[in-house]
C-alpha cells in the first residue's frame, strides 16, 4: 500500500512507524541475511569450509567499504527528499532522484576500475594469508564487477521508502534473499562454482530486484519517477546529498577500517581460526544492528519531514517511540550471545570440518564478550542516525568516528598485547558504553534546543 508523504505531518506517529519501519526492518534484516546466507552456503559446500569463511571475513571490511560509498548516496538522497517534502520543495525532489542515480553510477564505476586493479595488495594489507587470499579473491572479484548494480539496488530502495512506498520496497528486498538462496543452491552445490558462485548469486540477484525498482520509478504514476531534465548533475544537490550522507559513509567505513585491526590483531594473536570466528560473530550482530537500522529507516521520513516542517513535538515522539524498539532488539540479541552462542554458531559450520571445533568455541567466546552492552547499543545507534535525519552532519559524525576510531581503535591496539584474542573482546564493549554516554550528551542538548524553539 503507497501512502502520500504528506500524511508523516498529521498521522499518528505509532501508526506511521509500523508503517515505515516494519517493511524497513524486514529489508535491512534480509540485507544483513545476503551476508549470513553466503556464509551458510560457503561454509557447508564443497571447497569451502572453515578456511573459506575466514577469507571472506578478510574481504568482508572491502565490501563493507564499498557499500559505505552506497549508504553515503543512498541515505544521503532519502534525507534530503524527505526534508525537501516538509518544506513544500517536492519539485526539487524528481531532481535529487535524478542526481542520486548519476552519482551511484559514477562512484560504482570508479570503485570497480580501483579496486579490481589493487585487489590482491588491499586484502594482504587487510589480514589476508597464503590460504584465506585465494577465496577472498574470487569472491571479491565477482563483487566489484557487480558493484554499480548494488548501489543502484539499495539508493533506489531507499528513495521508494522515503517517498511513500514502503511496503513495496520490503516485497523487492524478500524477492532478492530468495533468489539469492536459489541462485547459491543452484551455483554451489549443483554447478559447483565455490566462491565465486556465492558472490555471483548475490549480484545476480541484485540486479532482478534493481530491474523491478526501475520499473517502478519509470512509471509517471509513482510519487516520484524518472523524468526528462533530473539526470543533469546540480551543485547544490550533490552537496546536500553528500553532506547528510558522510555520516553513514563513515559509519561503514570506520566500521570496516576496525575490522581490519581486529583481523590483524587476531593473526597475530591466534590465528585464521580467529578470523573465522571474529567472521561468524560479527555476521550474527550485523543481524541485530540492520533490524536497528530498519526502525532508524522507518524513522527517517517522519523524522526528516517534521523536522523540515518545523513541528519539533512529533520529531520527538518518534525519536522516543524508536530508541524504545531498538533497546527491546538489542536486549534479544543480548539474550542470543549469552544463552546460546554454541548453536548459533553450528549454523556456520560443516560438521565434518577438521576445525569445527575451534572454530565453535572461538565463535562463541566472542558473542559472549562482544554482545555484552548490547542492550544500550539501540539508544547510540538511534541517536546517531537521529542527527543525520535532521541535517545535524557534524553531530553524526562526531557520534559515528568516536565509538569506532577514538574509543575502539586505541583499545584494540593496547589491550590484546597483554590480554591476546581476548583483548579484542573486551575492546568492543568498554567503547560501547563511551560512545553511549556521549551520545546521551549530545541528545538531550539537542532536545533542550528544540525545547527553546517551541
Amino acid at each position: 500500500m503507497s501512502t502520500t508523504p504528506y500524511d508523516l505531518g498529521t498521522e499518528k506517529i505509532g501508526r506511521l512507524l509500523a508503517r515505515y519501519a516494519i517493511p524497513a526492518i524486514i529489508a535491512m534484516a534480509s540485507m544483513s541475511l545476503y551476508n549470513i546466507i553466503d556464509s551458510v552456503f560457503i561454509g557447508h559446500a564443497e571447497g569451502g569450509g572453515s578456511m573459506a569463511l575466514a577469507g571472506l571475513a578478510i574481504a568482508m571490511p572491502l565490501m563493507n567499504i564499498s557499500a559505505a560509498f552506497g549508504s553515503m548516496v543512498g541515505i544521503g538522497t532519502a534525507a534530503l527528499i524527505s526534508i525537501n517534502l516538509g518544506e513544500g520543495k517536492r519539485e526539487r525532489t524528481f531532481h535529487v532522484l535524478g542526481n542520486q542515480v548519476m552519482l551511484n553510477v559514477l562512484v560504482g564505476g570508479a570503485l570497480t576500475a580501483l579496486s579490481l586493479l589493487f585487489l590482491d595488495d588491499i586484502l594482504v594489507l587487510f589480514g589476508a594469508s597464503g590460504q584465506t587470499l585465494p577465496p577472498a579473491r574470487e569472491f571479491m572479484q565477482v563483487i566489484f564487477i557487480g558493484i554499480t548494480v548494488n548501489h543502484l539496488f539499495w539508493g533506489l530502495g531507499e528513495v521508494m521508502r522515503a517517498s511513500g512506498y514502503p511496503q513495496r520496497a520490503m516485497a523487492i528486498m524478500l524477492l532478492t534473499v530468495a533468489l539469492t538462496c536459489a541462485f547459491n543452491a543452484l551455483f554451489l552445490f549443483v554447478l559447483e562454482w565455490g566462491v565465486r558462485g556465492s558472490a555471483l548469486a548475490t549480484v545476480a540477484a541484485q540486479m532482478v530486484g534493481l530491474g523491478v525498482e526501475i520499473i517502478h520509478f519509470s512509471s509517471p504514476k509513482s510519487f516520484l519517477h524518472f523524468r526528462r531534465g533530473i539526470f543533469r548533475m546540480r551543485r547544490s544537490i550533490v552537496s546536500g546529498i553528500v553532506s547528510i550522507g558522510v555520516a553513514p559513509f563513515l559509519v561503514n567505513f570506520c566500521a570496516s577500517i576496525v575490522v581490519v585491526f581486529v583481523n590483524r590483531a587476531l593473526a597475530a594473536n591466534g590465528g585464521d581460526l580467529f578470523s573465522g570466528g571474529y567472521g561468524v560473530m560479527n555476521r550474527v550482530v550485523m543481524l541485530f544492528i540492520m533490524i536497528c537500522a530498519g526502525f532508524n529507516q522507518g524513522m527517517q521520513p517522519i523524522v526528516g519531514f517534521n523536522y523540515g516542517a518545523r513541528n519539533f513535538g512529533r520529531v520527538v515522539a518518534a525519536l522516543r517511540m524508536t530508541i524504545l524498539w531498538a533497546v527491546g532488539v538489542m536486549t534479544v540479541a543480548f539474550l542470543a550471545g549469552e544463552l546460546i552462542p554454541e548453536r548459533i554458531a553450528w549454523l556456520f559450520v560443516k560438521r565434518d570440518d577438521p576445525y569445527a571445533d575451534e572454530l565453535i568455541r572461538i565463535s562463541a567466546q566472542a558473542m559472549r564478550i562482544v554482545m555484552l552492552l548490547f542492550p544500550i547499543i539501540g539508544f547510540q545507534v538511534v541517536t546517531s542516525s537521529f542527527f543525520q535525519y535532521i541535517g545535524k552532519a557534524r553531530k553524526a559524525i562526531v557520534l559515528s568516528m568516536t565509538r569506532q576510531m577514538l574509543f575502539l581503535v586505541p583499545l584494540l591496539l593496547v589491550l590484546p598485547r597483554s590480554m591476546g584474542a581476548m583483548g579484542v573482546w573486551v575492546s568492543f564493549p568498554i567503547a560501547d558504553a563511551v560512545a553511549t554516554l556521549l551520545a546521551a550528551v549530545l541528545l538531550w542538548r539537542q532536545l533542550r534546543e528544540f525545547r527553546r524553539v517551541v
